[in-house]
């Protein structure tokens, strides 16, 4: 039920894919949050920000695909979160940046254990938040995390 509603959804956003590809976006975004215990609609949203459901974006700093993901965090976030990374064209597949980018976001969760200081650590970093997390209850408040509220 999720899922069709998933892709009901996708369609609703005019994303451009075949019927298989958004099933298979759909289904890898229900299952990798059912994983680490996240809000498939929150992984949507950050979705819908980072590439507007472009499987094949590409930002000014070289992040691809759906989850924005930068080749080098690719590397080393794969074997954890089960996905072989062969360069950096396999961030445009949709199965396999959605399991690096919910497995590296969860990471973020638990570094941060708070939703706009995470949203912000995936869209800057984690060294640039860490500078300026001065206290445990500090809640960063940025465009970005607006926007993906917003859409959430």
């Amino acid at each position: 039920m999720i899922i069709a509603k998933t892709v009901e959804y996708l369609k609703e956003k005019r994303v451009k894919a075949n019927e298989d590809t958004l099933k298979t976006i759909a289904n890898t975004v229900y299952e990798e949050s059912q994983q680490y215990n996240l809000d498939y609609r929150l992984i949507l949203a950050v979705m819908k920000v980072e590439s507007n459901f472009r499987h094949n974006a590409i930002s000014r700093k070289g992040a691809r695909g759906l989850l924005q993901i930068k080749p080098a965090l690719a590397k080393h976030i794969a074997k954890d979160a089960g996905v072989q990374v062969r360069g950096a064209k396999c961030l445009y597949e949709p199965e396999k940046n959605i399991k690096i980018g919910v497995n590296y976001f969860s990471k973020l969760m638990d570094m941060f254990e708070n939703l706009y200081s995470a949203l912000h650590a995936y869209n800057v970093g984690p060294a640039k938040v860490k500078k300026t997390h001065t206290t445990d209850d500090h809640v960063t408040i940025t465009r970005f995390t607006k926007k993906v509220l917003k859409e959430y």
